[in-house]
This record gives C-alpha cells, structure tokens and sequence, in this order.
C-alpha cells in the first residue's frame, strides 16, 4: 500500500490542461488562495471544450459501476447550481433555455428529472416524425466559446496565467510543481497510459439562427449519428456524432451535410441556414470518469479526466472534488 505525500495546502499547484474540466479546476484552487498553474498543449480555441454543444445532463458515460453513477449524479448536481446561478450573468455565456429531448424508442424519463424539476412528458403533436416519447423541459445551455474566455478572464483576475507547453511525462509535470491535477482530456492516455480511455470524436456546423429560440436533443441509440441543436443568439450549434477511437480533428464534408439533413428533419428552417463554421473535438471517453489522488514518488498527482461528452455537467463538482484532494 503506497503512502499518500503530505502536502501542504498552500504548496504550488500545477494543473494540465486548459479545456472546461482544466479551468474549471484551476479557478477553484486559484480562488481559494492556492497558487496555480496552467499548462496547456492547445490554446483554449483548439479544445474539445471549444467544439461542445453545449448543455448541462450527463451525456456519453456509461457508468456501468454504481458507486461510479452515484459519484457523477452528485457532481453534476453541484455544476447544475453553478450553471443556474452563472445564467443569471449573459456575459457568461450560459442560459437557462427551453427545450426537448426526444427518443426514437420507448424508453424510462431521464433519470435526471429528479434534479432538474418541471420536466413533463411531451404530447404527440409535439413530437417530430420518427421519435416514440419525449421530454419537455428547461436546462441550462452554454455558448462554449463565450463560456471559455468568461472562465479564462475569471482565471486571469484570481491572477493565474495559461502557459502554451506541451507535457510529455507526468515525470516532467513533478518536476515543476509537488502537486499535479491533471486534466488532460484525452491526452492523458499518452500521460498516464489508460487504455480505457479512448477518443469519441464529436463534429458540429455552426449555421445563422433563422429564428429559433429552443434546443433539441435526441437520446442515445446504437448510431454513432447523433442529433441536436442549440440556438445561442444569432447563430445556431447543430451536431453531431459520437465515433469511438476516431482521432481525426479534421472536418468531413459528408459528415457535416448529413448533421444538418438531421437537423433540418426536425426544424424545416436549419435546412437553408447559411453555414458560419464547422467545429471538431475528441470527447475523453471512458466507462467513468476518473478522479483520484496517487502518489507519484515524493509527489502527488490528481487524476481528473474521462468525462466522455459530460465535461461541462460535472466540470464544477469534480473541481471542488479535486482541489480537496490537492490540497489535503
């Protein structure tokens, strides 16, 4: 059994990664005094994060281990407080907005209702074609790129600044500071050598807003094709796919034509929306995240990663979690 290093909570910190989990975190030990840094391999605009949708529920974790489901519905109950109080401020970039999550096949109501409240079940006529049941209700949805510079403005004013380098060893990572949180995203595979951890590659087309002011989300099903979409002022998110072990960040024409022949299936005026921009992200997909604390020689390293396609429902939670376990 290794023994856990003592670690001094005002010792320095270094977190990798600059995506909404790394930030997140960093935010939370930058704010309660403890000095931090950043490292990143990617600037913020290069990030999964950056390419979300994105919405608050838990979305593309399997969580087949109970302790695991339990973990995650707490963390992502924290995120869902945070994210209502943040909505309150546009500059952020989160909204509480109206919308539905529909289902093809019968299928049990979203188990969190519970938490959210004021879901219903949608009448027949407001269903779209092809989807047996669905779910009415209001959640927050954030404008990834807006949500990204409030939280790298909020990480500047508790004076911690992102540094541009690229971590090829956790050995490298010691060196420089006691106390690694290590947010890596999917590249922490590389760090850590987590097979089970793997890309699910995630497309989206950024189209003009023809007016829409509610979001659409469909549930899972055994397609690697999803279909959602989510209205952020004058534009509009459509998406998207979930490919397993695909690491291509690289935009597919044919990919982005049928995202928005799904979408448009649902909403008729997403067809001849004009398209502002396409956007790619590798999701960190894993049974669950992992979200620990090792030692690593005289050192300790936090684990905080694998949160598949929920980075932004548990982002808060799991860095209240992890700033506990850095600063123990």
């Amino acid at each position: 059994m290794r023994v856990m290093p003592r670690v001094d909570s005002h010792d320095h910190v270094l977190v990798i990664g600059a995506g909404v989990i790394g930030l997140t975190t960093a935010i939370t030990l930058a704010e309660a005094g403890v000095p931090t840094t950043v490292w990143a391999a990617d600037p913020i605009e290069a990030t999964t994060s950056y390419a979300a949708g994105a919405s608050w529920g838990v979305h593309l974790l399997p969580m087949a281990d109970p302790d695991a489901r339990e973990r995650v519905t707490g963390w992502s109950a924290v995120t869902l407080d945070v994210l209502r109080s943040l909505a309150q401020d546009p500059w952020t970039g989160v909204r509480v907005a109206a919308g539905i999550e529909a289902c093809r096949r019968p299928t049990a109501a979203p188990d969190w209702g519970a938490v959210v409240g004021g879901l219903r079940e949608c009448t027949p006529d407001e269903l779209p074609p092809g989807y047996a049941v669905g779910w009415k209700h209001r959640l927050p949805i954030v404008d990834m790129p807006v949500y990204l510079d409030y939280l790298r403005r909020r990480l500047t004013a508790a004076g911690v600044t992102i540094e541009h380098h690229h971590v090829g060893s956790l050995h490298e990572a010691v060196t420089a500071a006691r106390v690694v949180v290590n947010c890596a995203g999917v590249g922490a595979r590389e760090l850590t050598g987590d097979v089970r951890l793997v890309p699910v590659r995630g497309q989206v087309v950024i189209v003009a807003n023809p007016g829409l002011t509610e979001f659409f989300a469909d549930g899972p099903d055994d397609s690697a094709d999803l279909t959602y979409f989510f209205p952020h002022g004058d534009m509009v998110l459509l998406g998207g796919t979930a490919d397993v072990g695909d690491w291509s960040r690289t935009p597919d024409p044919a990919v982005a034509a049928a995202i928005i022949e799904r979408c448009a299936a649902i909403d008729p005026r997403l067809r001849d929306a004009p398209v502002l921009g396409h956007r790619v992200g590798l999701r960190p997909g894993r049974p669950e995240p992992r979200l620990e604390a090792e030692a690593f020689g005289s050192a300790r390293v936090v684990h905080n990663y694998g949160h598949g396609g929920s980075g932004v429902t548990l982002a808060w939670g799991c860095a209240a979690e992890a700033a506990a376990l850095a600063t123990v």
